[in-house]
């Protein structure tokens, strides 16, 4: 039996710890984590913020006392501040100030990701929030109470786009900037970026796209933001540019260009006995064919599994991920998986597509019967589909987890051509948007 350290207790933490403890109690599992909460959802931190949820409560699906019970020992806010590889020793500082030093068998680093921090004047300022923790989330749910009128959300991926429905709704005029021409552009084409650009509009969400921000300003507190179009004033500014792998302890480990720490199938680091999981991992892209960093709770999820039953000794490799994705803003829903267009044509793929527009359901069904879209990427060589797109009103997430497996399984375009899809007028048409898109691929 071995002794594993844990550092790191959110999605990726949280799933290794659940799977070491329900499945191996040989062990020793010792968790360290600088926070002072366990589990927190940040998807969901948007509903809250918006009042689309009663409470944060729910947002927590473990506690400390969920491992102690399962006898693990469980240090919060407890850092690690250095990790010697070779001897299998962490280091580390308590919340009161105190050093020390643990050492392990096997060690996983579930240590996440941290928002990036782009380099302009004012980011020091009050009024200038990050969103990343439970904590970050509830100083802006309040700020929001305290006389604030008008924020700027910098920032339109779905970070940005989620908090800027979010501050809408509870009443606040709300400008959203982006560097590039729509929001959400690095999972979706145009096609469908515009369609959920124009929801934000007419819910009233001031978009100043291809604007991005250079610099805050105020006399002790955020007064505007400017781009070079001009100077805004707002009263509050949520940074929401994305995220970067939080690879401080990576030492010699192996990493990508970017800081995420490589691993291999089973999770396992370029040093013996040392897994990396979550935000601070890469990930296999079977869309790509190649490592990647694709910062998502479900990839979180999946990477803790793995590398808690191989440090307890039992193979499990993981088959890679797809990147698969969604959003719902006012209702609006779009999902996606593996690449755009663009993305495809970047990573070096002669890219296709086809789609398709219809009803959900048969036309003599009036009520409750929006309109869905679809599209199929492939590349021109080898057929192979490499993503597809969907949005409606309609909650078709549901057919999004097929073309995930289409890409894991290297499906081609051809395959789904006359896939055998079940027809009933309370669901679907007998022509269904998926066939009919793939019927009509070159």
């Amino acid at each position: 039996m071995s002794k594993i350290i844990l550092i790191g207790a959110n999605h990726a933490g949280t799933a290794a710890a659940n799977t070491i403890l329900d499945n191996y109690p040989g062990n020793e599992l010792v968790i360290y984590d600088r926070n002072d909460n366990i589990s927190y959802l940040g998807c969901g931190t948007a509903l809250w913020v918006g009042r689309q949820i009663s409470g944060y409560e729910g947002l927590f699906y473990a506690t400390k006392d969920t491992f102690v019970s399962k006898k693990a020992r469980v240090n919060m806010e407890s850092e690690i501040t250095r990790i010697d590889y070779k001897a299998k020793k962490v280091y580390g500082r308590s919340g009161d100030g105190t050093e020390f030093t643990d050492s392990y068998d096997k060690l996983i680093i579930a240590a996440g990701s941290l928002p990036f921090s782009p380099k302009i004047p004012g980011l020091d300022l009050p009024g200038v929030e990050f969103v990343k923790l439970f904590q970050d989330g509830r100083k802006i749910d309040k700020l929001l109470d305290q006389g604030v009128r008008n924020v700027a959300v910098v920032g339109a991926g779905y970070i940005g786009v989620e908090l800027a429905e979010a501050i809408r709704r509870r009443g606040k005029e709300v400008l959203l900037f982006e560097a590039e021409g729509s929001c959400l552009s690095s999972y979706y084409d145009d096609w469908f970026t515009g369609d959920m650009d124009a929801v934000l509009k007419d819910h009233g969400i001031l978009l100043h796209y291809r604007e991005p921000v250079r610099e805050i300003s105020g006399s002790g507190k955020v007064e505007s933001v400017s781009t070079g179009k001009g100077a805004y004033p707002v009263d509050m500014v949520i940074m929401a540019i994305g995220f970067k792998p939080n690879s401080a302890l990576a030492g010699e480990l192996e990493t990508l260009p970017n800081g995420a720490i490589k691993v291999n199938s089973k999770q396992e680091t370029s040093v013996r006995d040392v897994y990396a999981i979550g935000d601070c991992a890469a990930v296999y892209s079977n869309a790509l064919e190649s490592d990647a960093y694709i910062a998502l709770a479900t990839n979180a999820v999946r990477s803790g599994v793995v590398a808690g039953h191989n440090a307890c000794g039992t193979p499990l490799e993981s088959p890679g991920v797809q990147g698969s994705n969604g959003i719902c803003i006012y209702g609006y829903k779009m999902v996606s998986t593996g690449l755009n267009l663009k993305e495809a044509a970047k990573a070096g793929y002669s890219p296709l597509y086809t789609q398709f527009e219809d009803l959900q359901k048969p036309a003599f069904i009036t009520e409750n019967n929006p309109k869905v879209k679809i599209r199929i990427v492939y590349d021109e060589k080898t057929r192979r589909v490499l993503g597809a797109q969907m949005a409606s009103y309609h909650d078709m997430s549901m057919g999004i987890h097929m073309f995930s497996l289409a890409i894991e399984e290297k499906l081609t375009i051809d395959k789904l051509k006359l896939l055998d899809i079940f027809f009933l007028p309370h669901f679907n048409q007998p022509y269904n948007y998926i066939t009919m898109a793939a019927l009509s691929a070159k």
